[in-house]
């Protein structure tokens, strides 16, 4: 069977080469006689696959040397109390609330000391990204959250908030390596491996040195302190060696492709396909605020849920995949990330054009 255009949100589409090469690999990793799945994590071979993957995260992203890198398990909801329970030394951190995401990492920070909701955009159903240049930041805050991508929405924050001198904490799991980022601006950058670089089951965090100490809060489990990961370089248990050994290769796909700012080029252009048509179309209609759209999360709708209903139907049927949006917001989402080829989405305007033409 064909491969179909996979606009799913996440697991997500992964790159072909990739692909291949996993599975040339799958019986026998480079002379090893075993597949990287049945290695032990603590054997030489593993070491180099692990060790590389971050050479080439950091060569990637040009990561400072005083920024350690983690790969940990329990997806990026599990950074929503690792981070609180590492960070939270006053008992007071700010949120920035622009989505489900960011939402939910409040909601959890709140367990653990006083989190403040200090602007959000969830008054317009988070379409938006609300101004972020002049705070109510706390004195004593220990950290500004922000989500930096919003999935569901489609919005991102093209510009960081001003702190004001505090800590910035990034969920980016859904933007992550999708164009170059200043990591020296964020105490954390992290994100969830499932939409933008591997397979579910990885999270990758990125700390500065100075946040990674023994003074966690009382209760903090063995396994969520970020000094015990960093000591033990990721494999204080057994880390989820598969999965990382496919983001190595996404790493080693994107330095091929030529790095970060040519991915931003090529996202730009992608991006602007959908939103160009999307922006003239009498039927369908996208949700986020011009200024504010994600080139990762493109979100739209056609004015009425039967509509939508049918388009999502009849675009699966002609080998569209994943377009339903988000069940908290209905409607359609594109997720049109990395490793999806920009026919994906020349494809995709012509079968909507199309659908328009027959359903006006």
């Amino acid at each position: 069977m064909a491969r179909v255009y996979n606009f799913s949100a996440g697991p997500a589409v992964l790159p072909e080469e990739v692909l291949k090469e996993a599975a040339e690999e799958m019986m026998d990793y480079n002379g090893s006689g075993m597949s990287v799945m049945e290695m032990s994590h603590r054997s030489k071979v593993y070491e180099e696959i692990i060790n590389t993957a971050e050479a080439d995260l950091r060569e990637l992203m040009n990561i400072p040397s005083n920024y350690k890198v983690l790969f940990l398990q329990g997806g990026a909801s599990l950074q929503f109390a690792m981070i609180p329970m590492n960070l939270m030394k006053n008992k007071v951190a700010d949120y920035i609330v622009t989505g489900q995401f960011s939402k939910k990492a409040y909601q959890e920070a709140k367990i653990y000391g006083k989190a403040n909701v200090i602007a959000s955009s969830e008054d317009k159903t988070f379409s938006y990204i609300p101004d972020c240049s002049d705070l109510p930041i706390s004195d004593d805050a220990d950290y500004v959250y922000i989500c930096e991508n919003n999935t569901i929405f489609g919005t991102k924050f093209w510009e960081l908030p001003n702190t004001k001198g505090k800590t910035l904490v990034a969920d980016v799991s859904s933007c992550f390596l999708s164009e170059p980022v200043d990591v020296s601006k964020y105490g954390i950058i992290y994100g969830g491996a499932q939409k933008n670089i591997g397979p579910a089951g990885v999270v990758i965090v990125i700390i500065r040195e100075d946040l990674i100490t023994e003074d966690t809060l009382p209760g903090t489990p063995t396994m969520m302190k970020y000094k015990i990961q960093v000591e033990n370089e990721s494999m204080y248990n057994t880390p989820p060696a598969y999965g990382i050994y496919i983001c190595g290769k996404v790493f080693k796909w994107l330095k091929a492709m030529g790095g970060l700012e040519v991915m931003k080029q090529k996202n730009k252009e992608k991006a602007a396909v959908l939103y160009d048509y999307l922006d003239s179309s009498e039927l369908f209609k996208a949700t986020a605020v011009k200024k504010d759209r994600s080139m990762m999360n493109v979100t739209f709708v056609t004015g009425t849920d039967e509509l939508d209903s049918k388009f999502v139907k009849e675009a699966k049927a002609a080998g569209f995949e994943n377009l339903k949006g988000h069940r908290s917001v209905g409607g359609m989402r594109a997720s049109i990330y990395n490793a999806m080829p920009k026919e994906g989405i020349e494809a995709l305007v012509a079968f909507m054009k199309k659908f328009e033409a027959e359903n006006k």
